[in-house]
């Protein structure tokens, strides 16, 4: 028990560039305390002394506003952020080396007792602030949740979910940008202003209707020579010549 208390300290002294040292995570991190008080109420209520779990439960909540259900199996060097507003629910499974922000809901949509309601968050998972992950699905390894996504399906390893209801992206889109990220620090919420899929669709056709009329462009102009080399008297028809498609102005629209 004690080395798995160590290794939630350890994980905020390496996670958060705030922690200046042990003692000020020891004494100022309330989801340091929150973890220690769930790593004496978990074997309580693995051993069936529910009330007590609880009730250590209830004091844990009371004092750092996080809630963590007795039930939940929480692994090593787990970091709770801020943690205000966290709820973790009874058959909730956190693996290790999670990181977990502040507003967090691990919860559960089935009214069945004794069911996997809650969800099952793999190695290095990143959740990201008030986001809601609701369901007894699993989170793959290396996922992120992006801020305030709403998640009820399953999430594969590495790829990251945004919005309300969540959309996949799955890394291989991302891997570049991810391995400078880990270069510079931590990527601490998983969302950039590129992570949006309907906004990469909507870029995509963007940028696709712009190379068409570029192309029409130059064909019209092409053909208005060629007509024009053999008729001395050509008028120009009234035709597409000039482009007037502003990709750049939709792009900034759509957030680019």
């Amino acid at each position: 028990m004690f080395n798995r208390i160590r290794s939630y300290a350890h994980a905020i002294l390496e996670r958060d560039p705030a922690a200046r040292s042990v003692w000020d995570v020891l004494f100022s991190y309330p989801g340091f305390h929150a973890l220690v008080l769930h790593r004496l109420a978990h074997p309580l209520w693995r051993r069936g002394w529910h009330w007590l779990a609880r009730w250590i439960s209830h004091w844990g909540r009371f004092f750092t506003g996080i809630e963590i259900h007795p039930g939940a199996t929480i692994g090593q060097r787990v970091f709770i952020d801020h943690g205000m507003g966290v709820v973790i629910g009874e058959t909730a499974e956190i693996g290790d080396d999670c990181t977990i922000y502040q507003g967090v809901t691990l919860g559960g949509t089935s009214l069945t007792k004794g069911s996997k309601r809650h969800p099952t968050l793999g190695k290095g998972v990143i959740v990201g602030a008030n986001s809601q992950v609701l369901g007894g699905f699993t989170v793959g390894d290396g996922a992120k949740i992006g801020s305030s996504a709403v998640v009820t399906k399953p999430v594969p390893a590495g790829a990251t979910a945004v919005g309300n209801p969540a959309r996949i992206i799955h890394a291989e889109a991302d891997a570049r940008r991810e391995e400078v990220a880990a270069k510079m620090g931590f990527s601490a919420y998983g969302v950039t202003n590129s992570d949006d899929p309907v906004s990469q669709a909507l870029r995509g056709l963007i940028d696709g209707t712009a190379s068409q009329e570029h192309q029409i462009a130059m064909l019209w102009q092409a053909v208005e020579k060629l007509a024009c080399q053999t008729d001395p008297d050509c008028v120009p028809k009234d035709a597409a010549r000039q482009e007037q498609f502003s990709a750049e102005k939709l792009n900034e629209i759509v957030g680019k």
